[in-house]
């Protein structure tokens, strides 16, 4: 559901243009299997990566399946921990102030009251060095209110995401991922989300709140043939859409 690299290189592009280096430390919360975090301590020698996620499971299938697939000198640079965003560590390696802290996949959205949210970023805030950046990503447009079910065809199975309750009036949001197989068999509901459906204006709101400087939206750029070119630039219009991506980015 994410391409590590793809988000790497997105860090690296706001990281350098802001500074004209590129970022060692990276955070990254809700870090699932923290496949970003395997691909930064990869991507260049010296990078730490330092996820936290609340759930023991992810983090043994990567003790498990991703970690032997890492050098002996990635894996010193990758700090996984067991732990709440809102209460992250305050000792050791990965209390290190970070160039870089992601939230991603939209995990955020777990947060479903404005005081939540506003604590989680002012804690995000308080783990950045001087100079670092927050990213988030978000996605919107007018199909996203909607109840639905959608299927797109992959190479030996089809995925389908359900957006299955939406409550205009509390922002309660529930959706479901399935995987249909060869032969007739599914995985139903393999992952479900419980979340609040926030807005961009919402998101840049709090995060100022939160006590950042500067919050910027990034849009995807269009290809010729009208398609995503995975190409992000800051953005202050949008045209509203059925469905679009974007990241935010908050510093001082």
């Amino acid at each position: 559901m994410q391409e590590p690299s793809a988000e790497a290189d997105f860090f690296d592009q706001v990281y350098k243009a802001k500074h004209r280096t590129l970022p060692t430390l990276l955070g990254e919360d809700f870090c699932s299997t923290a496949q970003i975090c395997a691909h930064w301590v990869g991507r260049r020698p010296g990078n730490v990566a330092i996820g936290l996620d609340i759930d023991p499971d992810p983090l043994k299938w990567h003790n498990r399946y991703l970690s032997p697939t890492l050098t002996p000198d990635q894996r010193s640079r990758l700090h996984l921990v067991q732990a709440d965003v809102l209460t992250p560590p305050t000792k050791g390696p990965a209390a290190q102030q970070l160039e870089v802290l992601a939230a991603l996949n939209f995990s955020y959205w777990i947060f479903d009251t404005r005081a939540k949210l506003l604590e989680y970023f002012k804690t995000a805030r308080s783990r950045l060095a001087p100079g670092g950046i927050f990213v988030l990503d978000f996605f919107g447009g007018s199909d996203v209110h909607k109840e639905l079910v959608e299927r797109r065809r992959r190479a030996g199975f089809t995925y389908v995401w359900e957006q299955a309750e939406y409550n205009p009036v509390t922002g309660r949001y529930v959706c479901h991922i399935s995987f249909e197989l060869p032969g007739g068999k599914k995985i139903k509901r393999a992952f479900t989300y419980h979340w609040r459906l926030w807005t961009l204006p919402e998101l840049c709101d709090i995060l100022s709140d939160a006590g950042f400087g500067r919050v910027t939206t990034y849009l995807e750029r269009e290809d010729r043939q009208g398609n995503g070119s995975g190409v992000y630039k800051p953005s202050t219009k949008c045209r509203a859409d059925r469905c679009f991506l974007a990241y935010i980015t908050a510093d001082d």
